[in-house]
């Protein structure tokens, strides 16, 4: 069996089995920013600077871990689908306040 085939789409994507010094980065950086939206879209409130700084540091540890689950796991497309239901969801709430309807709870 070969390791490419158990690969997730993104780790194919960016050949982290031809390539893994490189494009390991590029998965991290992927999967770093990715959750950079789902925090900003459905989680993140108005902090001071160095608490920001601080949510920041921990989410860059925690998609360290991510980034190597992420290899075999879906783990990047579980945060694209995550980052498109608040993106519409985001939408749809921008649409109800702008035509002063309350939004459904």
């Amino acid at each position: 069996m070969d390791i490419s085939d158990r690969l997730s789409f993104f780790a194919s994507l960016y050949k982290v089995d031809e390539n893994p010094d490189l494009n390991m980065w590029f998965l991290y950086l992927t999967i770093f920013g990715l959750s950079i939206l789902v925090y900003k879209l459905g989680f993140a409130q108005k902090l001071p600077i160095l608490k920001s700084v601080l949510i920041y540091l921990f989410l860059g540890l925690g998609c360290t871990i991510l980034t190597f689950l992420g290899i075999f796991l879906p783990v990047t497309e579980g945060l694209v689908v995550a980052a498109l239901i608040l993106i519409i969801y985001k939408v749809r709430l921008y649409q109800s306040k702008k035509q002063n309807v309350p939004p459904i709870e």
